[in-house]
């Protein structure tokens, strides 16, 4: 049997799959939504032996000029600080990623600080920083076409170094007011729905933040059609980053595992823009944020776990890839009942 898909039918390439995946040492269907994840590598790297390795984690670092309105339990310098935590291999990203034997690259999109200095950064600064969406559009038209071809580089570069897969994630304070108002409105949600703690802000502060991502999802639900207009109102640099990057990896067959509720919500801006993308992303788990259940659930996306995480930074993307890791293999290497001599079941 042919490994190749690519140039079959998309019903015929997934018939091929799921026979093959039958055709393996087990039950039909025993290893459950394993299963599913390997038919799901199958399609998009248009092979019957799909590889998640090499992987590299892309962490995209932006600040938010919303984070002047508290709507963060940390100051805004905690961006360039752990842009450079991220560096030096502090972060839990970082550590999660040496365990798993993910390289990782952190992009500075738009810090607000000369990090220029900083070695293991890749250094892709636009500017420093968005405007505040709370008082006009985030960002310029040309704001957002570079930071989205910030993406797109970081794709290209990692299938130059022959990488099968990325993991995204970001870093940003202040991110989760810009991923609230997004998500609500491309589901068409409520501002309370869609918005929680982010970094841990409670009581008075998260109604006042409830308040301002309401006030700003005035301005934007009206633009829930034009996904690039909306990023210009209410997005963030590394978003839009994000962005690139998820419409960048399938021209490479790269898997494109999505970390938590800010990358979902770039998600959602990125299949808004291209439909069919949404075939090509893999969620890696479910937020604790409340507005990533809506996310999901609008993009028809089935997260590989679910472990209570909030952090960002690509955490829960390095954390799934191990899934998806088995899943190729299982397909890939798994022995048929043909080849391992194993009776089949009984007709009957």
């Amino acid at each position: 049997m042919s490994t190749e898909l690519a140039d079959l039918p998309p019903v015929e390439a997934l018939a091929r799959v799921r026979a093959a995946l039958d055709a393996k040492t087990k039950p039909p269907g025993s290893l459950g939504r394993l299963e599913d994840l390997a038919a799901r590598l199958a399609l998009v790297q248009g092979t019957l032996a799909p590889s998640v390795d090499p992987a590299r984690a892309i962490v995209f670092a932006a600040d938010h000029g919303v984070a002047d309105e508290g709507v963060s339990a940390y100051p805004k310098a905690v961006t360039a600080e752990m842009a450079k935590n991220f560096a030096a291999g502090g972060a839990a990203v970082s550590v999660i990623a040496r365990a798993n034997g993910i390289e990782l690259r952190a992009v500075d999109v738009g810090v607000d600080a000369d990090l220029s200095g900083v070695d293991g950064l890749v250094h892709e600064k636009v500017r420093r920083g968005t405007d505040n969406l709370a008082r006009g559009p985030a960002m310029s038209h040309e704001d957002v076409d570079a930071a989205l071809g910030v993406g797109r580089r970081a794709i290209v570069d990692a299938a130059e170094a022959g990488c099968r897969a990325v993991c995204l994630g970001e870093m940003g304070i202040g991110n989760t007011t810009s991923a609230a108002i997004l998500t609500a409105a491309l589901t068409g949600g409520s501002a309370a729905a869609a918005t929680g703690a982010g970094t841990g802000v409670a009581g008075e502060a998260l109604e006042a933040k409830r308040a301002l991502v309401a006030r700003a999802l005035e301005r934007a639900a009206p633009l829930a059609d034009d996904p690039a207009e909306l990023l210009c109102e209410v997005g963030g640099l590394e978003i839009a980053a994000l962005v690139g990057a998820m419409t960048e990896a399938p021209a490479h067959r790269i898997v494109t595992v999505v970390d938590g509720f800010i990358a979902t919500a770039a998600a959602l801006v990125a299949v808004g823009m291209r439909p069919a993308l949404a075939e090509s992303l893999f969620f890696a788990h479910r937020s604790a944020e409340p507005g990533h259940g809506a996310a999901l659930e609008a993009l028809g996306a089935t997260p590989v776990l679910d472990l209570g995480l909030r952090l960002g930074e690509g955490s829960g993307a390095v954390l799934a890839l191990p899934v998806l890791r088995g899943a190729a293999a299982v397909l890939r290497d798994m022995a048929t009942f043909e080849s391992a001599g194993v009776s089949g079941a009984v007709d009957g």
